[in-house]
């Protein structure tokens, strides 16, 4: 079943105001959690951690910054 517009916006928000500042507290927590690494393979993680929150929700967020698809639009004066 395919989300409504109007539902993905919401449920996006909800992503970004709850979901990514609960993932960032986790993923930082692993890694506090881990033996120190070296920077140099430390930096890799955490860009990997950062684009790695996104892909299960790529579905979710593709769209949102488009005007409202379900939404009729008007007649055109032609």
């Amino acid at each position: 079943m395919a989300l409504s517009y109007k539902a993905r916006k919401r449920l996006s928000l909800l992503v970004l105001l709850v979901g990514m500042p609960a993932y960032v507290v986790l993923a930082v927590t692993v890694m506090n959690a881990l033996p120190r690494m070296p920077l140099w393979a430390e930096v890799p993680v955490y860009i990997l951690l950062g684009f790695g929150w996104i892909l299960p929700f790529k579905a979710v967020f593709s769209g949102i910054g488009q005007a409202d698809p379900d939404q009729p639009t008007p007649p055109s004066d032609d």
